[in-house]
């Protein structure tokens, strides 16, 4: 087996993401994200988006790991509702990988149900599921990541981003008066397309060593 090289991951990911939706060019891609995992492929990490791959890859860079010459792959599925059918991609009747997932607590019973599903044991409770290498954030990523920084080390990182003075203006907004400022901040990262997934890595590069949200660390050490 070779070591994968950088772009390896993102053509696998996209190879992944035709195959899960099906249509003419199934069969093709199916072969090409074959050819690739055969290449070079140990584990696949299941997540619901991209803000959730850049956390997990700021993670492995901040502890000075290479993902890809390791052989593992984070794959965002688009939403949790499509997790069985990403995890019989990967199963022993697809690419037969180690599998790892990540999701939010509101959509951990879509990943329960898929693991279900898809022949990795009935009746999972969360124990469960983190013996198998999945991990629940608490109640999403960003929540998470806010209260391993608190607001002021957030709000650090978004001055070292020239966004403070936004997220001040947006704090000033009527629906936002009185609210909690880790709520205000939550609130804030998903209001422009794209700003979510920017600090979800940008988060993440601020924590301290021992500060890493636990589902985040834990995931990590799985692979």
């Amino acid at each position: 087996m070779r070591l994968w090289t950088v772009r390896e991951p993102e053509r696998f990911r996209a190879a992944v993401r035709s195959w899960a939706a099906g249509g003419a060019d199934a069969a093709a891609t199916a072969a090409v994200a074959r050819k690739l995992a055969e290449d070079g492929l140990a584990t696949v990490v299941l997540v619901e988006g991209v803000s959730d791959q850049n956390a997990v890859e700021a993670l492995a860079e901040l502890r000075n790991r290479d993902l890809a010459t390791e052989g593992v792959c984070v794959v965002p599925i688009g939403g949790a509702m499509g997790v069985a059918r990403f995890l019989r991609l990967f199963g022993l009747r697809g690419l037969a990988v180690n599998v790892r997932g990540l999701c939010d607590e509101a959509e951990e019973s879509h990943f329960r149900r898929g693991l279900e599903q898809t022949g990795f044991g009935p009746g999972l409770n969360r124990s469960a599921l983190e013996s198998l290498g999945f991990y629940v954030c608490v109640s999403d990523l960003e929540d998470e990541l806010i209260r391993a920084l608190d607001a002021v080390g957030v709000e650090r990182v978004l001055t070292a981003e020239e966004d403070l003075a936004r997220f001040r203006v947006f704090q000033n907004q009527p629906a936002q008066r009185g609210r909690a400022v880790e709520r205000q901040l939550r609130r804030f990262m998903g209001t422009t397309s794209g700003r979510k997934a920017r600090y979800a890595r940008k988060l993440v590069l601020a924590l301290d060593p021992d500060r890493v949200p636990r589902p985040l660390d834990h995931l990590l050490a799985s692979v």
